[in-house]
């Protein structure tokens, strides 16, 4: 009996996955949900799966995929799927850092392996099963541009075949810095600094090392490297025994005492099924965002904006960008994975961190969730 897997969101990743899926052998897609008019929809393949019934999904499907990058909507469904007794794997490392530590517990809700933050986790699991005591855990990223230009992030999401929203996202750090903030959370470790220090080296394990160093008094910490002649992939610094050093001198990691671990790809959809199967044979977790973080990602304004401006998106727009904070210091900030509709109480200054006393922000579960999460880490 192959396992049905209802997936939430139509979009690029939706679409690789729901093909990667159904060429499989030992699993088939149930339907997939979407927000979107379905006769419309003629670039998604097997259009037949599309839906707009919640009740589809949770009657159809032995696990469900969330992956549409949409907070809010992704909270309201994670939360209805985690009610009907489903397992949820989720690509979804917004709505994670946002509301995901409101979902610890209630279930077997896991990130998946594919994007960074799953990819690490997997990593990590890996170095801890050879004796290594990890110190980073790193994200590589080819180029980062705090503020890229409308024409040019135009021009790349039709290049690349992804909505604007995400390209500027990726871009201007926003998702790096929510991806290294879920990994923090979720495997124990912290920030050296409020927006990570994101060192750009050409050399990718001097750069690693050099964040080594940075780690505080032996305390892993979470952060990225900006190297654009390295692989899109993640990696951890460790340290081991140091019977072990003339053994890993010889395995090419180097003379030590720190030693890069590096996984030079991530596969996005392609390595989602491997969660999946974890997930249905055994319902362990590999990677959530903690029931009490400590780690946020707070909104930073790109640009001077006026009372009264409506925020029609907080991730990917050209109004805001992320970045990841410790909670305990910046306890008002507002994250950025709420800012969807929110409307600006008073001016904001370019480079200004938007408080709870800067913006309206619409009510929702998603909010709810998040007023949860903070009372519970204070």
């Amino acid at each position: 009996m192959k396992t049905r897997v209802g997936i939430v969101g139509s979009g690029y990743i939706s679409r690789g996955l729901t093909a990667a899926i159904m060429a499989s052998g030992d699993m088939k897609v149930s339907c997939v949900l979407t927000r979107s008019v379905t006769v419309e929809r003629d670039d998604f393949p097997h259009h037949e799966l599309l839906t707009t019934s919640m009740s589809q999904l949770l009657n159809t499907s032995d696990v469900v995929v969330e992956c549409s990058g949409s907070v809010r909507h992704a909270t309201d469904v994670v939360d209805a799927t985690l009610d009907a007794g489903l397992p949820v794997v989720t690509m979804d490392a917004e709505m994670q850092v946002t509301t995901g530590s409101y979902f610890v517990g209630r279930g077997t809700f896991t990130e998946a392996e594919g994007d960074q933050p799953g990819c690490l986790a997997a990593l990590h699991e890996e170095a801890l099963a050879m004796g290594f005591r990890p110190l980073v855990y790193g994200n590589v990223k080819g180029f980062l541009n705090l503020d890229p230009p409308a024409e040019d992030m135009h021009y790349w999401a039709g290049r690349q075949g992804i909505s604007l929203d995400k390209c500027i996202a990726f871009t201007d750090g926003t998702k790096v810095q929510i991806e290294q903030a879920l990994v923090a959370n979720g495997l124990g470790a912290g920030i050296a600094v409020d927006g990570l220090h994101g060192l750009r080296d050409d050399d990718l394990a001097h750069g690693a090392l050099q964040l080594a160093a940075a780690a505080d008094s032996g305390h892993a910490i979470s952060d990225f490297i900006v190297c654009p002649k390295a692989p899109p992939g993640v990696f951890v610094v460790a340290a081991h025994e140091p019977e072990q050093m003339p053994y890993l001198r010889n395995f090419k990691l180097g003379d030590g005492p720190y030693y890069m671990l590096l996984r030079n790809y991530h596969l996005c959809h392609l390595e989602v099924s491997k969660t999946l199967r974890r997930v249905v044979e055994s319902g362990k977790t590999l990677l959530n965002n903690s029931r009490a973080p400590s780690v946020g990602v707070a909104a930073i304004a790109k640009r001077s904006l006026k009372p009264g401006y409506p925020i029609d998106r907080g991730i990917g727009s050209f109004d805001t960008r992320g970045i990841a904070v410790r909670i305990a210091d910046n306890s008002n900030h507002v994250p950025i994975g709420l800012l969807d509709g929110a409307v600006t109480r008073r001016p904001i200054e370019r480079g200004q961190m938007l408080t709870w006393d800067d913006v309206s922000v619409p009510d929702s579960l998603a909010l709810a969730a998040w007023q949860q999460i903070l009372n519970r880490t204070g």
